[in-house]
């Protein structure tokens, strides 16, 4: 089952960073400015945030097998269609048609991870899944700029919208709900999997509300927004920036930008290691979870510092390598806060989690572009992003994943009664 996450987490990043490894050409093409390629940078955020709320409560209502199998097909559609684009108006219509099927995909599968991983293995899980999409961020560059080379760019979108379609092949044949249905599941196995965690499957009710799961989930929301505005610089801006501000050809580009996001695949896979190692050392959950997310966003903030001053290449990019590391410590134990506060309704959470990261890559792009376009220079991204760094460091400690949700609602009661009484 990892496996099938790891993969989808990979597509899922392959597709939504392509535009940005095949925003030279496209943009020389399209005669776009930076602003505008902001734009449609942009679009993909609206649509991904409605749709983390909508998905996560559809994957906990009627299960993420049926969830993502709808997402698949979305989001392989919407790749196909960005290779056929004709101007803005068409690229930004298929950006927000990939917001849609992506952003329920990434809620789903954290209800499916809840399903199927132990909460002991869940921060190792999201760690090694969200290393994948990492993966897929630096497979990318390289991979489009074969592309382009061979054909063109707009062959990279259908090569990879082809990619998806297969995938979700798999998915269809091989997932199934729980362990219990799985008809590879040995005894053995099942006494080490969780029971479901999950509300009945076509029930409308919903175990806790909406505000209380938010309430435990508002600080976690506004630390991820804030890494997640950082992130942005190399999701959606990292090749560009290497032909922009440093002068390099696209091949180098490609070569540099790859570099980075290699990074980020072991800071991934690192975080959540490292958090499940500490939990099983200490028990003590507030350390695992806060306590990485913290040491996470300072050394981002550390490391971007150089990147404002340097002149050098390989300084930079060593530099952005490491920043990039340590941001992406944050991603395994971050998306363990939904399942840890809130196992029953996970989708939910994190589709709330992923909300505020989508706020996020609504307004940066447009932001940053601006900024390019307006002075020239990439210091004030960068400036922004060591900022918004220091907001998310303070916000952490209040993540408090230790407290759950059925706490606060029994805390709650408590008081009632107390009252009554």
């Amino acid at each position: 089952m990892l496996i099938i996450f790891c993969a989808m987490s990979f597509i899922l990043y392959l597709d939504r960073v392509n535009l940005a490894a095949a925003a030279g050409p496209l943009k020389a093409e399209l005669g776009l400015t930076n602003t505008q390629l902001g734009i449609a940078f942009s679009a993909f955020g609206y649509t991904y945030a409605i749709f983390q709320l909508v998905g996560g409560w559809v994957a906990d209502r009627f299960g993420a097998r049926r969830t993502i199998i709808a997402c698949g097909l979305i989001w392989a559609v919407a790749t196909v269609c960005t290779g056929l684009i004709g101007g803005l108006v068409s690229l930004c219509l298929a950006r927000l048609l990939l917001g849609i099927g992506e952003g329920a995909a990434l809620p789903a599968q954290a209800r499916a991870i809840t399903n199927w991983v132990p909460k002991p293995k869940r921060g190792m899980a999201q760690g090694l899944t969200h290393s994948f999409s990492r993966l897929g961020n630096a497979v990318a560059p390289p991979l489009v700029a074969i592309l382009i080379a061979w054909h063109s760019w707009r062959a990279s979108f259908i090569v990879v919208g082809i990619l998806s379609a297969l995938w979700l092949v798999v998915w269809l044949v091989y997932f199934k709900e729980t362990p219990e249905e799985h008809a590879g599941v040995s005894p053995e196995e099942m006494a080490l999997l969780p029971r479901r965690e999950s509300v009945q499957e076509g029930s409308s009710a919903m175990p806790h509300s909406w505000w209380t799961i938010l309430r435990r989930m508002r600080a976690t929301i506004g630390v991820y927004f804030c890494m997640v505005w950082s992130n942005t610089l190399f999701f959606s801006w990292m090749p560009i920036f290497f032909m922009q501000s440093l002068n390099l050809d696209i091949k180098s580009s490609a070569l540099y930008s790859s570099g980075v996001f290699f990074a980020g695949v072991l800071g991934d896979l690192t975080g959540g290691v490292v958090s499940d190692w500490i939990l099983r050392r200490t028990g003590r959950l507030a350390l695992a979870r806060q306590g990485v997310i913290t040491v996470s966003l300072l050394g981002g903030l550390i490391f971007f510092i150089p990147v404002l001053i340097s002149h050098d290449v390989v300084t930079i990019a060593l530099c952005l390598s490491a920043a990039f590391f340590f941001l992406e410590l944050t991603i395994g134990p971050i998306w363990a806060v939904p399942m840890d506060v809130s196992p029953k309704t996970a989708g939910t959470a994190s589709g709330m989690l992923n909300f505020g990261a989508a706020m996020a890559t609504i307004v940066s792009p447009i932001i940053f572009g601006l900024m390019i376009d307006m002075t020239g220079s990439w210091t004030l991204p960068f400036a922004g992003a060591i900022g918004f760094l220091i907001i998310g460091i303070i916000l952490t400690q209040w993540i408090r994943p230790d407290i759950t949700v059925e706490h606060l609602e029994q805390k709650k009661v408590t008081a009632q009664q107390s009252l009554v009484g």
